[in-house]
C-alpha cells in the first residue's frame, strides 16, 4: 500500500509539468498559467498542511500570511516602478523588482506575523483558536481596504512581472518552471521535517499533548514553531501569486481564501505530504471546467467536498491508494 501511494504521489506531482509541457507544445499559454496557479495554491496549502495535518491546528486566518506575502511584492515592486523610495528619511530604502529579495521580505514579514498571531492564538484551542485566527485575518483584510496608499479596496497593479536572474519571467513556461522548482524544494523540506524528531514530536502533541509534556517537551513551543514555518511558506506563495497576476488586492486576506486552502487539504488528504498538491490541482480543474457551466460552480465543489468528508476521509490520495487516515 505504501508503494502504491508513492506511485500515486509521483504521478500527481509530475502531472503539473506534464500539463505545462503539453500546453507548450500545443501553444496554449493559458493552460501553462493554470498549471502555475495550481502550483502556487498548492504551495500555500502545503504551508497550512504543516499546521493542520501535523499539528492539528485548524487556522481560518492563514490568508493573512498569503496577503502579507502578496503585499510585500506589491509594495516593493510598485516603488521600484514609480522610482519613489520606500523610505526616504535618514536612510533611503528603494523598492525592488528582484524576486529573491521580494521572497526574502515576504517570508520574513509573514514569519514575524505568524509569530505574533501564533503566540496569542495558540493559548486557546478548538473553536476558540479557529475564531481568533479568523479575527486576525479579517483585521488584515479591513486594514488593506483602508490603505489608500496602496490601492485600498481597488488593489494594486504591477505593470511588469518581477525579475529572476537568468530567466525571462514573462515567458509562461519559464515562470512555471521557477514556481514548480520552489514547490518541489518545499515538499522535499516538508517531507524531511515530518520525519525529523521535531515533526514526530509535533504529531505526538496533536495526538496527546499531556504525554508529550511528561517527556519534557512543550506542546505550545512545538505548535508555535510549526505555525511560524507554516506562515512563512504561505507568505512565499502569496508573493508568487501576486507576481503571477501582477496584481494584489485585499481579497488575498479574505477568510474565503483561508477556506480554500483548507478545502485543498481535505480534498487531497489531511496530513499527506502531496495532499495539498492533489487538492489544489483538482480545485483548479473544477474551477476551470465548471465556471463556464454556471456562476454557482462552487455548489458542485461543495457537493464533492461533502462526499469526500463522508465517504473518503483519506482524500483523493487516500482513496486511490486504498488507505485511510485517522485524523480525529
Amino acid at each position: 500500500m505504501i508503494r502504491r501511494e508513492g506511485i500515486i504521489n509521483t504521478l500527481i506531482f509530475l502531472s503539473l509539468p506534464a500539463v505545462a509541457g503539453a500546453a507548450l507544445l500545443l501553444d496554449e499559454p493559458f493552460t501553462i498559467t493554470l498549471a502555475t496557479r495550481a502550483a502556487i495554491l498548492a504551495l500555500a496549502a502545503v504551508g497550512l498542511n504543516l499546521a493542520l495535518g501535523l499539528g492539528g491546528l485548524v487556522s481560518l486566518g492563514h490568508a493573512a500570511f498569503f496577503g502579507i506575502g502578496g503585499y510585500a511584492m506589491g509594495i516593493l515592486a510598485s516603488h521600484a516602478q514609480s522610482y519613489v523610495p520606500l523610505i526616504d528619511t535618514w536612510i533611503v530604502i528603494e523598492g525592488t523588482k528582484s524576486m529573491p529579495v521580494i521572497w526574502l521580505v515576504a517570508v520574513i514579514a509573514s514569519a514575524f506575523a505568524a509569530l505574533a498571531i501564533g503566540a496569542l492564538s495558540l493559548r486557546t484551542s478548538g473553536v476558540y483558536f479557529i475564531m481568533i485566527t479568523l479575527a486576525f485575518g479579517q483585521m488584515f483584510y479591513y486594514f488593506a481596504i483602508s490603505w489608500p496608499a496602496y490601492g485600498g479596496e481597488d488593489g494594486l497593479s504591477i505593470y511588469v512581472r518581477n525579475d529572476f536572474p537568468g530567466l525571462n519571467t514573462l515567458v509562461p513556461i519559464q515562470f512555471f518552471g521557477l514556481v514548480f522548482t520552489i514547490l518541489a524544494l518545499v515538499l522535499w523540506a516538508m517531507g524531511r521535517l515530518a520525519a525529523s524528531p521535531f515533526g514526530l514530536a509535533l504529531n505526538a502533541a496533536r495526538q496527546n499533548a499531556e504525554r508529550v509534556e511528561t517527556v519534557g517537551l512543550t506542546p505550545f513551543r512545538l505548535r508555535l514553531v510549526a505555525f511560524v514555518i507554516s506562515g512563512a511558506i504561505t507568505g512565499l506563495a502569496g508573493a508568487l501569486f501576486a507576481d503571477l497576476n501582477r496584481f494584489v488586492s485585499p481579497s488575498m486576506f479574505s477568510w474565503q481564501m483561508s477556506g480554500e486552502f483548507i478545502v485543498f487539504i481535505v480534498l487531497g488528504g489531511i496530513g499527506r505530504l502531496f495532499g495539498p498538491v492533489a487538492g489544489a490541482c483538482l480545485f483548479v480543474v473544477l474551477e476551470h471546467m465548471l465556471s463556464g457551466v454556471s456562476e454557482f460552480w462552487l455548489i458542485y465543489v461543495g457537493a464533492i467536498l461533502l462526499l469526500v468528508v463522508l465517504f473518503a476521509r483519506g482524500g483523493l490520495i487516500g482513496t486511490l491508494a486504498g488507505r485511510a487516515v485517522a485524523h480525529d
